[in-house]
């Protein structure tokens, strides 16, 4: 599954996310695209979008997106909230 994190996550949860293809927005030189640009062009490459941003579903109508979107609801961004529990931060 090829999987793109947000502006907003840290691309170290890349390691908790193995044998899947997980790209960073940076990475993907995408830096300066903000909601509806970052995810058409994630719709055209990845399966899935990770965001914190709670407030997406308010500015962007997800269902016509081809591409799931999962929102990480955590106390922060920080990569120790974001990591999952059994990861051991």
């Amino acid at each position: 599954m090829r999987i793109l994190l947000d502006h907003c996550i840290d691309w170290k949860l890349k390691r908790y996310l193995s044998g899947h293809d997980v790209r960073s927005a940076q990475e993907m030189g995408w830096d300066r695209l903000r909601n509806g640009r970052l995810l058409t062009e994630a719709s055209r490459q990845f399966d899935v979008f990770i965001t914190v941003d709670r407030h997406l579903k308010d500015q962007q109508n997800l269902r016509t997106l081809p591409v799931t979107v999962i929102v990480r609801i955590a106390a922060s961004n920080e990569l120790s909230d974001l990591a999952p529990p059994c990861a051991g931060n």
